[in-house]
């Protein structure tokens, strides 16, 4: 199993000037390369004997020339420009197979990493050795045992980071407490709610400080460019969205944890994020509400346990669905928190009901996979539940 380990540094001014070059140079690489993939493209389109762009044409390419063109890349270490352009190849890649959009240019201060190869650099204890640099003191160990992959060096705000990639095939957390199975609904007025009726009320950083982002906005606005007015006021902007968002995965990551050490089957919504932001009414709110990040942490700790999570269709009617009879309703409008069975005469609150239907449609789903609560040793599963109408009623009538 892959997994980073994300660490603060603590470099000296000399260590963080060279930083900020390695990410300039870096980003200079990747620019450089896709404007030139862009161009050999069109002129392979044009003329189908010369030869595709790739990435690997292109690192010999920018070899051949940066010493004569742009000698300042020999001043930091020759993966920042190479890792840069293989990045830039997977991104076509993922483009192609339909896993991402076009590639777009860097930008500098919002785009300052760069990545090393596990032979260009070495871990000891609460330091990190890089090339042309040397000793540089990290904040904390490495928390993860395993053959070390890559490190990625990024800038969040003023602070420096290094994200540590390790291959850990043994790491595995102790089992689920194997509360059962569990539904979670994610919503707006409460990050989750859990079909056993508990409701985790989230943080929401950003309604919190808005006040204090628009002055420091308007604040920045109000800056001549260029100027060292400008900088400090960008440093305090870029500190306030760094505390809003890791406020923001504080909670996720909190959730996320608490869920997987519970529960061994967990069912969740496939939500259209995209369409939801839509609304823009609540779009402010849904973007800060982290749901994908939240699916993505689910999953990936739910594996490391051996539990299963269960990904709901998103057309799937968990609100309109009676988790006591299994009547649906036509309609149900956003604004009703609560209805009344018309079949039944259940009582149902909108985010609760919703969360019984997702953990009765997981544990009917992850039965017929002939996964059960605890699964085998280190198999953690993903599933995704079909819209069907036998999935839906075994969902609505299978005993919680």
């Amino acid at each position: 199993m892959l997994i980073s380990h994300k660490i603060a540094l603590d470099p000296n001014n000399a260590q963080a000037t060279y930083f900020a070059k390695a990410a300039g140079t870096a980003r200079f690489a990747y620019n450089w390369a896709l404007e030139q993939w862009q161009k050999q493209y069109e002129a392979w389109k044009a003329d189908k004997r010369l030869p595709k762009p790739s990435q690997y044409s292109l690192r010999r390419q920018l070899n051949a020339i940066k010493r004569e063109q742009f000698p300042w890349m020999l001043e930091v270490t020759k993966c920042a420009p190479q890792m840069a352009i293989i990045q830039l190849g997977q991104a076509f890649a993922n483009f192609f197979a339909g896993r991402a959009r076009y590639p777009q240019f860097r930008k500098k201060g919002r785009d300052d990493r760069f990545t090393l190869t596990n032979d260009q650099f070495e871990v000891d204890g609460c330091r990190i050795r890089i090339p042309n640099l040397g000793w540089v003191r990290m904040r904390e160990p490495l928390r993860f045992t395993g053959k070390i992959v890559s490190a990625t060096v990024s800038r969040v705000a003023d602070r420096w980071f290094a994200s540590i990639t390790v291959d850990a095939p043994g790491l595995h957390l102790p089992k689920a407490e194997n509360q059962g199975a569990v539904g979670v609904d994610l919503g707006l007025t409460a990050l989750a709610t859990l079909s056993t009726g508990e409701k985790v009320p989230g943080p929401k950083p950003h309604k919190a400080r808005l006040g204090r982002l628009r002055r420091l906005s308007r604040s920045l606005s109000r800056k001549a460019k260029g100027s060292a007015n400008r900088r400090k006021a960008k440093v305090k902007l870029a500190r306030l969205h760094a505390r809003i968002a890791n406020s923001r995965m504080d909670a996720l990551h909190k959730l996320s944890a608490g869920l997987t050490r519970r529960f061994s089957i967990i069912g969740v919504e496939d939500l259209n994020v995209r369409g939801m932001m839509g609304n823009r009414r609540l779009a402010r709110s849904i973007a800060a509400g982290g749901f994908f990040e939240f699916r993505r942490q689910l999953e990936y700790k739910a594996a490391m346990r051996g539990s299963v999570v269960v990904v709901a269709d998103r057309f799937y009617a968990s609100s309109k669905t009676c988790s006591a009879c299994g009547y649906e309703l036509e309609t149900l409008p956003l604004s009703a928190r609560e209805w009344t069975c018309p079949a039944c005469g259940a009582i149902h609150d909108r985010d609760l009901n919703a969360a019984k239907n997702l953990e009765r449609l997981a544990l009917a789903t992850a039965s017929s996979a002939g996964n059960h609560a605890c699964g085998e040793e280190g198999s953690g599963l993903a599933f995704r539940a079909k819209r069907t109408a036998s999935v839906k009623q075994e969902a609505s009538f299978v005993d919680g």
